[in-house]
């Protein structure tokens, strides 16, 4: 009996003390300049809330504070924003108390150099020499005849199996770049960096706690592995003296190229490369092969798109820049992909000082979150939004309006946003061309924090 009491009072008292921590934060942050929200818990905040249910937290918040409110997300008192006009306004005013704002545990595994850290002119040098690498020019001299061999090689061979596109799209995104990077040495560092860049990805949306077995640790471990091999590639390129015709050979060419970047610079350069190109090239990839399975009339139109490309060639001739640009529903595709899916769900913003925004005051060192995924699905910009529609893509004016912010928007509009669709629509060439599929079923997909298939999307591969 006395051990029951004893219970009873201690489960007593721990509640007592978390509704008295919770209540505790919320006064905390009760100020009348700040827009309406709760905190949730002191340190965590809403974190839990936030990366398990999504978009249906999002909802009910907007639901109960309107497009405008407060919370505690990844580490940071947060203000969330979900108004598409106020988005766009954000954007596009970086310089006037505003730099990113990513969470620290990306920051942290991305480098202090990458260009989503950087801000003002450290931007703006960063930005530059990142767009040299991968200008349009460098796309159609460069980068497309590696990326069309690659491509060519790694969808070879694959009738009559049952493959994981998810699994085969994220090696896909991870080797294309790499390839570029890091072009004949490519192969001979790949098995070494592969599974150490896997980790540094799961690490990067998480809770920045330095303990053994969280995924910031290991991803914290993995950056350190990563950045030890390619110093060892760029020393190795020193010493050799040999100009080596890919991305890092660029970077290292004093002669040729105006940005002079410092080792440490170069290298979180080329963790951004990888890690960008990841993300969105293998996730998009991946979605198109689920809706173009789910709407034949879809796929038949851009099986016809890319045959008509197929027919002017012999079969081994590659694809060149005037047949990339031609791929007008490819694009389309792409596009709609990308906004049905929300590969991206916003940005991040920090004040750098007490500002005021939407007749509130945001005090300095608060994150700001464009939250940009309703606007995917607000039916004043897209006719059935729910719907897989990529014909609307064909009106290209869609492309510049205000609500378009797939690829970010502003002076952090997406650098490498013409790479990304070029390399899916490769992707694209060589699978309609040369395959059917089907799904196997039984395979669930989430759509956040990261759209993915937990247990993998496997589908059965025929000859077309």
């Amino acid at each position: 009996m006395a051990f029951f009491l004893v219970a009873v009072a201690v489960i007593f008292g721990f509640c007592m003390l978390c509704t008295a921590l919770f209540r505790w934060n919320e006064i905390r942050y009760s100020n009348k300049s700040l827009p309406p929200g709760t905190m949730g818990w002191p340190l965590f905040g809403e974190t839990t809330e936030f990366l398990k249910q999504g978009p249906s937290f999002m909802q009910n918040q907007r639901a109960r504070y309107g497009n405008f409110f407060k919370s505690h997300i990844l580490g940071c008192p947060t203000i969330v924003s979900m108004d598409p006009e106020l988005n766009g306004y954000i954007l596009i005013n970086e310089a006037k108390g505003l730099v990113p704002g990513y969470p620290q545990s990306m920051l942290d595994i991305l480098g202090k150099y990458n260009i989503a850290a950087v801000h003002g002119a450290a931007h703006k040098y960063m930005r530059g020499a990142l767009l040299s690498l991968i200008s349009p020019t460098m796309i159609r001299d460069q980068i497309l005849p590696k990326i069309d061999e690659f491509m060519r090689s790694h969808w070879s061979n694959l009738e009559n199996n049952v493959i994981d596109i998810q699994e085969k799209t994220k090696d896909m995104a991870f080797l294309s770049s790499l390839k570029q990077i890091a072009g004949i040495q490519c192969s001979s560092i790949a098995q070494e960096i592969m599974p150490e860049f896997f980790k540094l990805v799961l690490g990067t949306i998480s809770l920045p706690i330095n303990l053994p077995n969280t995924n910031y640790r290991r991803a914290f471990q993995a950056r350190k592995n990563i950045v030890s091999l390619l110093r060892k590639l760029i020393e190795d390129r020193r010493t050799s003296k040999k100009i080596q015709q890919d991305m890092l050979g660029f970077m290292m060419n004093e002669e040729t190229n105006r940005y002079k970047l410092t080792d440490d610079e170069m290298i979180d350069q080329i963790i951004t490369i990888l890690y960008s190109g990841y993300e969105t090239v293998s996730t998009t990839s991946m979605m198109a092969i689920k809706y173009l399975h789910d709407h034949p009339r879809a796929i038949d139109e851009l099986r016809k798109e890319h045959m008509a490309i197929r027919e002017k060639k012999r079969p081994e001739d590659p694809i060149d820049y005037n047949d990339y640009k031609a791929m007008r529903f490819t694009r389309a595709v792409i596009f709609e992909t990308s906004r049905l899916a929300t590969i991206v769900n916003g940005v991040l913003r920090k004040t750098t000082q007490d500002m005021e925004v939407n007749g509130y005051i945001i005090p300095k060192g608060w994150r700001i979150y464009v939250y940009t995924r309703e606007v995917n699905y607000d039916s004043r910009f897209y006719l059935d939004p729910y719907t897989f529609n990529p014909w609307r893509w064909l009106d290209k004016s869609l492309e510049y309006q205000n609500s378009f912010l797939i690829f970010g928007g502003g002076t952090r509009l997406c650098p490498g946003k013409e790479l990304g669709v070029a390399e899916i629509s490769t992707f694209l060439h060589y699978f309609v061309t040369r395959y059917r599929w089907e799904e196997v079923g039984g395979d669930k997909l989430i759509k956040f924090p990261r759209v993915q298939a937990p247990n993998g999307l496997r589908i059965r591969v025929s000859t077309y």
